[in-house]
């Protein structure tokens, strides 16, 4: 607990918030707020905006905030991926402890920075992960339901942390997002070639550094989920390209949970080519209802489950399904995409 008394302020650390953004008018300056609203002494925190050349109206917001606040600051990310946003905080940063906060979440803790210094120094933890849910105020029913999809574990890796409300010492693979500064020494920086899952790359790196990871539901940050199955599914679609490109530079850090949307994308395709045959030729051949039976039983799996998930609410049982399959088949079409780029990079397929 953070006292008032002068001496215990004069020795605390010192904290850099890290907000890599781009396009983030709808939400920024909410975030910003509760940042700068944190129980924590305004002399002993920053943050640095990384934006990546918005075109809304993000840095009209953040200027704002930097005329008010002498602990705001803006910078410019010509390179504009977020794994670039994050090395230039990293590295302009002054802070003994370091948080990646993006432009889109909410903060229902005023205490978190205070939680943050404090679970580091009583864990003694190299960096620290968080649960990151997707259920902050002010949800439509559309985003309530892709929160309700993404939570469950049909709609997210069963081996993630990020919706978990434990407590303790964990891989800081799904959920990492505090370091100390002596980190980035010891694992270097963000890979830049990332444009999606450079966080996981980078915790992938820190966990294979033997460096200790600590959690605990009192570092809870919210996101906001997207708002329009278009915006999901390409949202996915990157991080499924994301994913593809993390397992091509760490092949042993591939899972059969990383492949099944892989495949289900390859089948689904197969299953396509063979009903286009079907109406050609004017029969049916026995391969199609081979390769039919396994969707047909994914589809009554995930609309069983939309019966008990979204029981509530008639909306996200109708939602649901289709949720479920922008997710897995976004996720899937994501990794063979990036593979058919990295066939092409290594010159195995033909431009």
């Amino acid at each position: 607990m953070i006292t008032n008394d002068s001496h215990c302020k004069m020795n605390l650390p010192f904290v850099t918030v890290v907000m890599p953004v781009y396009n983030e008018g709808q939400f920024i300056a909410s975030t910003i707020q509760q940042i700068v609203d944190q129980d924590y002494p305004a002399d002993k925190f920053e943050v640095i905006v990384v934006d990546g050349m918005s075109t809304d109206n993000t840095r009209y917001i953040v200027r704002k905030f930097t005329k008010k606040h002498q602990n705001i600051r803006l910078l410019a990310n010509p390179k504009m991926r977020s794994s670039a946003g994050r090395n230039m905080g990293f590295l302009e940063g002054n802070g003994e402890y370091f948080v990646v906060i993006d432009g889109h979440c909410f903060i229902p803790d005023t205490h978190l920075i205070e939680n943050i210094v404090v679970s580091f120094e009583k864990s003694g933890a190299d960096c620290l992960g968080r649960p990151q849910t997707l259920d902050p105020p002010g949800l439509s029913d559309f985003q309530k339901a892709v929160a309700i999809a993404r939570a469950s574990r049909i709609g997210h890796g069963g081996d993630s942390q990020i919706y978990s409300d434990c407590s303790g010492f964990v891989s800081p693979v799904s959920n990492g997002a505090a370091y100390r500064k002596e980190v980035f020494d010891k694992v270097g920086f963000v890979d830049e070639t990332f444009d999606a899952c450079e966080d996981v790359e980078f915790n992938y790196r820190v966990e294979k550094a033997g460096l200790s990871c600590y959690t605990a539901p009192s570092l809870l940050v919210k996101y906001y989920p997207r708002d329009s199955l278009w915006g999901l599914f390409t949202q996915l679609t990157r991080y499924g390209q994301g994913r593809r490109r993390f397992v091509h530079k760490h092949p042993d850090a591939l899972t059969l949970n990383q492949l099944i949307p892989f495949f289900f994308v390859l089948g689904f395709g197969l299953l396509l080519i063979l009903a286009c045959t079907t109406v050609l030729l004017g029969r049916m051949t026995c391969l199609i209802g081979f390769v039919a039976l396994p969707y047909v039983f994914y589809l009554c799996c995930i609309f069983l489950w939309a019966l008990w998930s979204g029981r509530t609410s008639l909306f996200a049982i109708c939602t649901l399904p289709l949720i479920i399959f922008v997710v897995h088949f976004s996720l899937g079409l994501g990794f063979l995409k990036e593979s058919i780029l990295i066939l092409r990079r290594n010159n195995v397929l033909v431009h």
